[in-house]
């Protein structure tokens, strides 16, 4: 007989808690496994139509939790008891928090593993979990060019009068653990392959198209004065006097 512990969980059909406990998973530092058609006391009860009931599973745990969960899962049968049930394998996700889409990144949306309970998260674990993404994404990603020159975004600092040392790629976090330029250096270098478009259309709707301007492969600092210098002048005061 099966178990409930903090890393499995038994459901005896299919319901609207599916994304809940998916989400709970996918948050859990160990990830879990989640049992379909097994009862609170671990023993199994079965599945009636399980191939329909996995492309259901499927279908909901890649459309209604965010970000995506692809490669996160996988949907297998297993026999307990002499019963077919539908075993559920969560792996942690890497772009925590996992959400549920309807209700948002919020307290209503973000759920977590407390025991063999499943527990909404708090506002202040959101933000730091998603603090703590973005900056681990972006910082282990290795740059896709490591010739990388920093010239514009030296003089964005000399401007505000301060200045970049030797060591400013390792005191700005723009060398992955192994030291090697990562991607928000390669977003900063005076030189990289992101464009930044800027898009005019004569009306309210995307018809007709009258100007396309590209702002990019430079540093972003500089990419992005210039796409603001460019908003100024689209959104310039008109007064008409009568």
């Amino acid at each position: 007989m099966l178990m409930e512990n903090n890393r499995t969980e038994f459901k005896q059909d299919l319901n609207d808690k599916l994304e809940k406990e998916v989400v709970a998973f996918l948050n859990n530092r160990e990830g879990g496994v989640l049992y379909i058609g097994v009862d609170d006391n671990g023993k199994g009860i079965g599945v009636s139509n399980l191939d329909d009931t996995q492309l259901k599973i499927a279908d909901r745990i890649k459309n209604n939790i965010l970000p995506s969960t692809l490669g996160l899962f996988d949907i297998v049968t297993e026999n307990v008891d002499n019963v077919t049930v539908i075993k559920i394998l969560i792996s942690s996700g890497l772009e925590k928090p996992y959400y549920i889409k309807k209700n948002g990144m919020s307290p209503n949306g973000c759920f977590t593993r407390t025991g063999t309970s499943t527990q909404q998260m708090t506002t202040s674990m959101i933000d730091d979990l998603y603090s703590k993404r973005i900056h681990t994404t972006l910082r282990n990603i290795p740059s896709p060019r490591q010739d990388l020159s920093f010239a514009q975004l030296k003089i964005y600092y000399q401007e505000r009068g301060l200045e970049l040392n030797d060591k400013f790629a390792n005191s700005l976090e723009l060398l992955t653990p192994d030291g090697k330029y990562n991607y928000v250096a390669y977003l900063l270098a005076d030189e990289n392959g992101v464009s930044i478009k800027v898009a005019k259309y004569a009306g309210t709707d995307k018809v007709d198209l009258i100007e396309n301007e590209e702002y990019g492969y430079c540093s972003l600092v500089k990419a992005t004065y210039n796409v603001l210098d460019k908003l100024k002048i689209e959104n310039a005061t008109l007064a008409k006097i009568t």
